[in-house]
């Protein structure tokens, strides 16, 4: 997916303040520039790992620059809100946004304040890097140095009937997946018991991907959640921590799948969000992934896009955020409950972050 950098106004603002701001007096389009003034000016790339079948690069995102111009003894380099100096000319610039992307490169030579501009385009890729994952492939109770626990009933604000706990008969890991089971028995006062599992206080992040391959439970009432939570809800209470569900189902709603932002002005039922239909989400296993990113946040089906969100600097989806995993039952959301229903697992494989 290729998106632009910068938008041709953004781009055309930057610019015009990047030059301003230098105090130049000249000008590569003056008719008639000053006997001090650079000419001739050139800029030349070299992405690294660029072959020809990587043509944008190996997925570094390291871009080598050299900039030319006679009679300059300076140079400057704009690439978004970030500027580069150098004597020589030669600048080595790391792009991290995600994926395949244009961008517009701004140069200037200078001799004293006088100076030339110009700028190219270029497409770099750039992989992402996996920074934390569970791959679940130790039999018995999930990683405590990965993950902790809710534990207690109380609805957790949605009526839900479940009550959560750290039994192994209601998260566990075996032959290579994390199990959470909903089992119908009464316990603590509740008529169910299952197990939400998080990495609050163990691990969070800001930005990147999140990969999740799962297979989701069935039944009357079963809700399924793949989410993050604000790591500031301590202190900024819900919804203004700020909540991204990768991943919600209802089995009420049998293979509907739901992804939604909830934040002030847009939480519970009228949170932003998009669906999707999933034919074998309780047969089989499926991968959900995120791409979060300062002004978008993605979500696919394996690998297939399905909703896009537009986030921007006054949302709380800029700071850190930790995973949860669980599996409720009924509530304001999940809906009746089926008493037929005495199990239902969901299977997660693993879980993956990128950035």
């Amino acid at each position: 997916m290729v998106s632009k950098k910068i938008g041709i106004y953004y781009a055309f603002i930057l610019f015009i303040f990047f030059i301003s701001s230098c105090s130049g007096s000249g000008s590569g389009n003056s008719a008639a520039p000053e006997s001090n003034t650079p000419t001739n000016i050139t800029i030349s790339n070299v992405i690294v790992g660029s072959s020809s079948t990587l043509p944008n690069g190996d997925g570094t995102g390291v871009v080598n620059f050299s900039v030319n111009a006679n009679n300059a003894n300076s140079y400057k380099l704009l690439i978004g809100t970030e500027t580069l100096t150098s004597t020589t000319g030669s600048f080595t610039y790391t792009f991290k946004e995600l994926g395949t992307n244009v961008y517009t490169i701004y140069a200037s030579a200078y001799n004293g304040t006088n100076f030339v501009s110009t700028n190219k385009q270029i497409t770099v890729y750039v992989a992402p890097k996996l920074v934390w994952s569970d791959e679940f492939s130790i039999d018995g109770a999930p990683d405590s140095s990965k993950w902790g626990y809710d534990l207690g009933a109380g609805g957790w604000g949605n009526n839900e009937v479940e009550y959560y706990t750290n039994r192994l008969e209601n998260a566990s890991v075996s032959n290579g997946t994390l199990k959470i089971n909903l089992i119908k028995e009464n316990y603590q006062g509740s008529p169910y018991t299952s197990a939400r599992i998080l990495t609050k206080g163990k691990y969070s992040f800001k930005y990147g991907r999140v990969d999740i391959r799962a297979k989701l439970p069935s039944g009357g009432g079963t809700w399924p959640a793949l989410w993050s939570l604000g790591d500031n809800i301590n202190t900024t209470p819900w919804p203004a921590c700020g909540e991204i569900d990768y991943m919600e189902h209802i089995g009420n709603q049998l293979n509907k799948i739901f992804s939604t932002l909830h934040y002030p002005g847009h939480f519970g039922a009228n949170g932003s969000g998009g669906t999707t239909t999933n034919p074998t989400a309780t047969t089989e296993f499926h991968i959900y992934s995120t791409e979060w990113t300062s002004t978008t946040i993605k979500f696919y089906l394996d690998n297939q896009l399905y909703y896009t969100f537009n986030n921007d600097p006054s949302l709380p989806f800029n700071q850190n955020f930790f995973l949860i995993l669980n599996v409720a039952m009924g509530g304001n959301f999940g809906g009746a409950v089926d008493p037929s229903v005495t199990k239902a697992t969901m299977e997660v494989d693993y879980i993956r972050v990128y950035q």
